[in-house]
């Protein structure tokens, strides 16, 4: 059976999606970690298009790797000219990478109504182009933009463009799935009718073999990864998509769920086992580049994905894994995590200590007793399940194996409103470190803000590691608006570090008191993970 390779795109179509974007150094640091990981070519950008992707790939001509092809990315040429005066192929054949990806119009809506062109100059501007970068001894890939939808309204034509490319001398021909409408039904009998009409046009007198087909797929309809492993099973021997599927409008083919479905799922080998290990490392990797949260529920690796909070659930898989996991979570670098609240039983409360290296018992606190208070705590706002950090310190004072790092001796937050200018915050903090007192004052965008960087000030002189933590994201929730301003907040607060993502908790009338007890313990855990 054929391998799958991997065609990375992100550094280009993830590029399109809203909020991401990535500086030329940054795109070597991703190019880097997914060469690492195995990936078979890894798309840099376009080089006709903007001094950054050209600065990308005069940085890659100067990087080695191991694994990949780096590949550049543009169009046919313009018409009515020829390819060699054509800018954006010069580009192209001047980022110096050994393959190069060009699209081409498939679907005739585009090529008459929207470049007003005509439907034989488009055969030949794809002709023409893959011809120049071939003689230019570049391995070739041909993008069939909107393939899908150029195929269902006008299928002879459709097929007409990936013939051009084909006896042009394309290795890859990859269909496009631009719009992200189609289904995963509608793939199967295209992709063999594609097959078909390649193999009969084939020009049989060439040395090279036919060539092979790809898809790329949008997630518009939520398909993209369905659609993807559905090309797969008709034929496709390259898979192109996105780390975390970023792109344009819903996103690409999201990769992490691409590369373990057809590893584990469908036994075609694409990457090693060492290397599948770092799924999740690779995710989060690009997550952080792009400043982007981590989604909680991406299958595979994220941090929901293999996590359980029914009592019935966590007791079964301390006996039997898969009797609820669908595969081993360390497969993919991820790992199994059990969730406490007022769902949970006796099981959640005996793993999560296992896990979290707490003995039970200490106090006359065993594992029911545990829960008995949990589900009260629950009742009164709190929700463990999405705050890891605060309930590993709530385990370590029911069971008296906390070890405070830094005691509160007061605080005081002041917040000041001119008419014609937005409020500031400031904030005096008392603390007590090592038997020893420290106060400090810092000014912030609010209150919190203030808060954070007066307890950060404080303890800089004594834990100077801090920099690398930062909170990531606040939220507040009333639990029981009846009560109006006086009601009781739920403040919850997720940090991280290079390494970790950790989250906290704190309920009370007051959103200050709320907001100081989750802060409190996001440093706390912090410190006492720099311990270990």
């Amino acid at each position: 059976m054929e391998p799958i390779l991997l065609y990375d795109t992100t550094l280009r179509d993830g590029t399109q999606g809203e909020n991401i974007s990535f500086s030329a150094r940054e795109k070597i640091k991703i190019a880097k970690t997914l060469d690492d990981f195995g990936i078979h070519y890894i798309e840099g950008g376009w080089p006709g298009s903007n001094p950054r992707d050209m600065e990308f790939f005069d940085l890659a001509q100067k990087t080695k790797f191991e694994n990949a092809r780096i590949t550049a990315f543009g169009s046919t040429r313009k018409p009515r000219i020829g390819p060699s005066d054509d800018s954006n192929l010069r580009a192209l054949l001047k980022a110096k990478t050994p393959s190069v990806t060009i699209f081409g119009k498939t679907w005739d809506l585009h090529v008459q109504k929207v470049m007003n062109n005509t439907l034989e100059e488009n055969l030949a501007m794809i002709s023409d182009s893959v011809e120049y970068l071939k003689n230019a001894d570049r391995e070739v890939i041909y993008d069939a933009e909107h393939f899908f939808d150029g195929y269902k309204a006008n299928p002879d034509y459709a097929l007409k463009t990936l013939i051009a490319a084909m006896n042009a001398g394309a290795e890859f021909i990859v269909l496009c799935d631009t719009n992200g409408g189609t289904l995963p039904i509608e793939i199967e009998s295209i992709i063999g009718t594609v097959q078909k009409r390649l193999s009969m046009a084939y020009d049989t007198n060439k040395d090279s073999l036919p060539a092979k087909i790809g898809i790329h797929t949008h997630n518009d309809s939520g398909l993209a990864v369905a659609n993807t492993i559905h090309a797969v099973e008709c034929g496709a021997v390259m898979v192109q998509g996105t780390v975390n599927g970023y792109g344009e409008r819903c996103g690409n083919a999201d990769l992490t769920s691409i590369i373990p479905i057809l590893q584990f799922k469908m036994n075609r080998q694409c990457v090693n086992a060492e290397n599948m290990e770092k799924l999740r490392s690779l995710s989060r990797f690009v997550s952080e580049t792009a400043n982007m949260i981590p989604l909680k529920t991406r299958p595979f690796v994220g941090e929901s994905a293999f996590a359980h909070k029914g009592g019935i659930h966590v007791s079964a898989i301390m006996k039997v894994s898969r009797a609820y996991e669908h595969m081993n979570p360390e497969l993919v670098g991820n790992r199994r995590r059990v969730l406490v609240s007022d769902l949970s039983g006796k099981s959640n409360i005996e793993y999560k200590a296992k896990e979290l290296g707490i003995e039970l018992g200490g106090n006359g606190y065993d594992s029911r007793k545990i829960v008995t208070e949990i589900k009260k705590m629950e009742q009164e706002g709190y929700q463990f399940d999405t705050a890891n950090g605060s309930f590993k310190i709530l385990l370590e004072k029911f069971t008296e194996q906390f070890e405070p790092l830094f005691d509160l001796r007061s605080f005081r937050v002041t917040i000041e409103k001119d008419a014609d200018k937005p409020c500031s915050a400031h904030a005096t903090i008392k603390i007590s470190v090592r038997g020893q007192d420290e106060i400090t004052a810092a000014e912030g965008d609010g209150p919190v803000s203030a808060l954070d960087n007066a307890l950060r000030k404080a303890l800089d002189k004594f834990y100077p590691d801090l920099d690398a933590m930062r909170l990531i994201d606040f939220k507040v929730r009333v639990i029981d608006g009846r009560k109006g301003t006086a009601a009781r907040v739920r403040v919850s607060i997720e940090s991280r570090d290079h390494d970790h993502i950790w989250s906290t908790i704190g309920v009370s009338e007051d959103i200050i008191e709320a907001s100081w007890h989750a802060l409190a313990d996001s440093f706390q855990y912090k410190l006492a993970k720099g311990k270990e």
